[in-house]
């Protein structure tokens, strides 16, 4: 009988435990930009794991995750577009990134392997502004000596919605060609040639690069390495043709000065030799002062735990971890988040 009395008070005991730590539980979601969804996915499927505590993030697209944080209908939000300062203090948006990353280059041209054709700045521009309307002009055929050339019409895949990916690629061009600036235009839209086809999200422009013949198009370097597409060798500001890899995201970071407000430097083109020339961060955007607090603090607290304990996750996917000096920059930054 004391035995039967025993087990009935432990077994109300875990009962109770269980019942006050899932009233501690605290759910949060996300939606923004969909570079960053691979690895905010398995962040928070290792948070749960770890805290019990469930992050649900979608991938809309950098316009979408600022219009959500603003309509309050999401904790955080999520960008590949840096918010301007002013536009941080109107709204009270504490904003940090995350994770680095690189906008790459890829094409499908029969019988031109991956890493293998040449682009310099101007000529990218010209590709994607419509100029250059087929593979075997001969602007691209003095870059690259010995390359056998099809004589394909060339097809621009871009997105269809409003991307902080399409924000950071269409900045680098204009900054290669006046023209890109003038006929394209840079910014999370933009007016893409008629030779285009858009995709939504990233995948949906890795997907039309890889299904039609004489496409290029710009994906981040994550879910080009996830979907094993054909890189350009892009000629980077030292004069150097770089194939995207982590390591070339990295080094054009390492100079960069994250103590501006917004934690938001420029990484385009950066003199570095091997620094990939179309390298970003993205961002994650807050309330200084929410309506919940335990919603507040559980942005703060996953985002926290991320940083210190998914580096190697975030590596895996093709990510570029940032600085541990600059973590601990982000860490002081979100104690803003109240």
């Amino acid at each position: 009988m004391n035995t039967q009395r025993t087990l009935l008070k432990l077994s109300t005991l875990v009962a109770a435990m269980s019942l006050s730590l899932s009233a501690l539980a605290v759910d949060i979601t996300g939606a923004g930009a969909t570079f960053p969804y691979a690895v905010y996915t398995k962040w928070a499927e290792a948070y749960k794991a770890a805290t019990g505590n469930q992050v649900n993030y979608q991938g809309i697209g950098s316009s979408g995750g600022v219009k959500q944080i603003k309509a309050k209908t999401v904790e955080f939000g999520g960008t590949d577009a840096p918010v301007k300062e002013s536009d941080l203090d109107a709204a009270g948006l504490v904003q940090v990134p995350t994770v680095m990353g690189g906008v790459t280059i890829v094409i499908n041209v029969p019988g031109i392997q991956s890493g293998k054709l040449k682009l310099d700045g101007a000529t990218a521009a010209d590709l994607f502004r419509g100029a250059i309307k087929k593979w075997n002009d001969p602007a691209i055929a003095k870059l690259n000596p010995g390359l056998k050339l099809p004589d394909l019409a060339v097809t621009v895949a871009h997105r269809s919605d409003g991307s902080g990916t399409t924000y950071a690629f269409s900045h680098y061009m204009a900054k290669q060609s006046m023209s890109f600036m003038r006929d394209v235009g840079a910014g999370n839209t933009v007016n893409w040639p008629v030779n285009g086809v858009g995709g939504k999200g990233n995948p949906g422009v890795a997907a039309n690069v890889q299904k039609i013949a004489g496409t290029i198009g710009y994906v981040d370097i994550a879910d080009a390495m996830k979907n094993k597409m054909n890189f350009v060798a892009l000629k980077n500001k030292a004069g150097n043709y770089i194939v995207p890899n982590q390591d070339a995201v990295a080094d054009a970071a390492a100079g960069a000065n994250f103590k501006v407000k917004g934690m938001a430097p420029d990484l385009l083109d950066q003199s570095h030799k091997n620094a990939w020339p179309i390298t970003s961060a993205t961002y994650i955007l807050a309330y200084e002062k929410g309506a919940d607090a335990s919603k507040q603090k559980g942005v703060v607290d996953f985002f926290t735990w991320s940083l210190n304990n998914g580096q190697k996750m975030a590596e895996d996917l093709g990510f570029v971890p940032l600085p541990a000096n600059v973590v601990k920059m982000v860490e002081a930054e979100m104690k803003n988040i109240k």
